[in-house]
């Protein structure tokens, strides 16, 4: 069967400038034909397509049952006409016969290069979904094209890319033209194309350009442990130093700060406070609480908590602006964790032994 010169180099096209797979494009030309065959006949029984790229022919072969008197073209054939294909057949036999352009007929080729351009774009959306899939929790880079409803829409060169307002960084201005880096968090299957959902203020992003700036830990010398965010205002980076001889602060700093600035430019202006992890709760607590300098860390290890003493003039500092820096804290640590002052800690410690005495005298 040809389905003309036109569909063929057509074809060729699109499998070339796709990138598509063309096995899997003529997989889906086969079943296209089988749909349309089923959808002119009513069935597709018995049916098989044979696909000659090199040759563009399509063949179409059906089971037919020997019979002596033919009521359904489709499925049965005379005995006369078997014979003439096959001299040994007989009534009741099963011979495989290729039907011919003008039995298939014209509206039937007509159904088949519609389903056949519809199974071409679904095999074009499973590749760029792939594609995309592969790349989640990757850094990409595109254009903003539009925004609509506070979502900023992105152009890469074969989709499209939406930046909701929950991932963007409060504060931050988008508009058309702008060149946009993201990070790729999640590809969704939909009737269409791909839904590609891009972050800014995801935790992964700020670790991405880490690795970006850092070559240490592109290399894997300096390993981010953890990371607290809290996009727009601020975050802290735990960071630990695999080598001895190399400071994993001052590798992520870079000469004259030029390494953070340029993330820090990235997330428009947010601060980032740098971390040495420890292997030590207690000092690691102790740390994630920078600026503040505590003068001691308790580990309660049964309640997962730690409490921090720290100068009275630095409580503020350790708390941070609407309980800022000790929230980031407890999410860089995991460890739920309670700042006092040296009065604090002390009172409550009285407070403490005066209820145990009071058991004990009740007990007595």
């Amino acid at each position: 069967m040809k389905l003309g010169e036109d569909f063929w180099v057509v074809l060729e096209q699109i499998i070339t400038e796709k990138k598509l797979d063309k096995n899997v494009v003529l997989e889906a030309l086969r079943k296209a034909l089988l749909s349309a065959f089923k959808k002119a006949y009513g069935t597709s029984k018995g049916a098989r397509v044979e696909i000659n790229f090199n040759k563009q022919e399509i063949s179409i072969f059906v089971v037919k049952k020997v019979v002596e008197k033919v009521n359904d073209n489709i499925s049965e054939i005379s005995l006369e006409e078997a014979k003439s294909l096959k001299p040994d057949a007989k009534l009741g036999d099963e011979i495989e016969i290729e039907i011919e352009p003008q039995e298939f007929g014209r509206i039937a080729v007509q159904v088949a290069k519609q389903v056949i351009m519809q199974s071409l774009k679904e095999a074009e959306r499973r590749i760029l979904y792939e594609k995309y899939k592969a790349k989640e929790g990757e850094l990409v880079n595109g254009t903003v094209v539009r925004i609509e409803k506070g979502n900023v829409y992105v152009r890469f060169p074969d989709i499209e890319a939406v930046l909701p307002v929950k991932e963007q960084i409060p504060g931050e201005e988008y508009w058309i033209g702008r060149r946009l880096r993201a990070y790729l968090l999640e590809v969704r299957k939909t009737t269409k194309d791909p839904l590609v959902i891009l972050s800014r203020s995801h935790p992964g992003f700020l670790k991405r350009l880490f690795e970006l700036e850092v070559p240490e830990i592109r290399e894997g010398t300096v390993e981010i442990v953890s990371i607290a965010r809290e996009p727009g205002m601020r975050s802290k980076v735990a960071v630990y130093s695999h080598l001895p001889e190399v400071d994993p602060i001052g590798a992520c700093v870079g000469y004259k700060g030029v390494r953070i600035q340029n993330i820090i430019n990235e997330l428009n202006g947010e601060k980032i406070d740098i971390v040495l992890w420890s292997k030590d709760p207690a000092e690691f607590v102790a740390r994630s609480l920078s600026p503040a300098k505590p003068i001691s860390v308790e580990i309660r290890e049964e309640e997962h908590k730690a409490i921090v003493i720290v100068p009275p003039d630095q409580f503020s500092l350790a708390i941070g602006k609407d309980g800022q820096n000790v929230r980031l804290a407890v999410k860089l640590t995991s460890w739920r964790i309670d700042v006092r002052t040296p009065e604090q800690y002390a009172k409550e410690k009285e407070e403490k032994e005066k209820e145990k005495e009071k058991v004990v005298e009740k007990s007595e």
